[in-house]
């Protein structure tokens, strides 16, 4: 089946990227390293993942992992309080769309870098009080992520709007208007 999936595109990574997350899903690690591998011979890149936030005067990419120098205390101490009453609240990381051979506490550091949480939060920062945090994503969400933003817009009383590469997710007092559907 594999082979027949990337006979049909050998250049689009969203086969291999699909292949690598069945193996991993089903702890094939091996299988997973072998795809890699494989991307990596025929030259075959995935785009990376990155979050857009405008806030009229000024605007922001984040991709996963990358804070701004100038707001990386800011953003990472906000995102820690906002961790913290997120736990006292009830939150609990899922992991299961992490799709790599790593420690649990690896996997929640991983989530906790993702672009959508450090684009919000720079807009929690750096817009007026009050007004709606709108975020646009090339790929989906992740579980984690969708869960987390409907914490952090009861915890703020704030309206969070991501538009990722499927549909657009309305955050709002703890709500999303997708009812989930993700």
């Amino acid at each position: 089946m594999a082979d027949q999936l990337l006979g049909l595109k050998p250049k689009d990574p969203s086969t291999y990227i699909l292949l690598s997350n069945t193996y991993a899903a089903a702890g094939k690690w091996d299988s997973v390293a072998s795809v890699r591998k494989l991307m990596a011979e025929m030259d075959v890149k995935k785009e990376p993942g990155y979050s857009w936030i405008d806030l009229g005067k000024e605007s922001c990419l984040f991709r996963a992992g990358e804070v701004p120098y100038t707001m990386r205390h800011e953003i990472i101490r906000l995102l820690n309080e906002l961790a913290n009453e997120m736990n006292k609240r009830g939150y609990i990381p899922d992991t299961r769309s992490v799709m790599h051979d790593v420690e649990e506490n690896e996997k929640e550091q991983q989530f906790f870098m993702h672009s959508e949480r450090l684009a919000v939060a720079f807009g929690l920062l750096k817009s007026i009080p009050g007004t709606t945090i709108r975020v646009i994503q090339n790929l989906r969400i992740c579980l984690d992520c969708h869960n987390v933003l409907k914490f952090i817009s009861e915890i703020t009383w704030r309206e969070i709007v991501v538009r990722d590469a499927n549909r657009f997710h309305h955050f709002q007092v703890g709500n999303c208007s997708c009812g989930d559907f993700l």
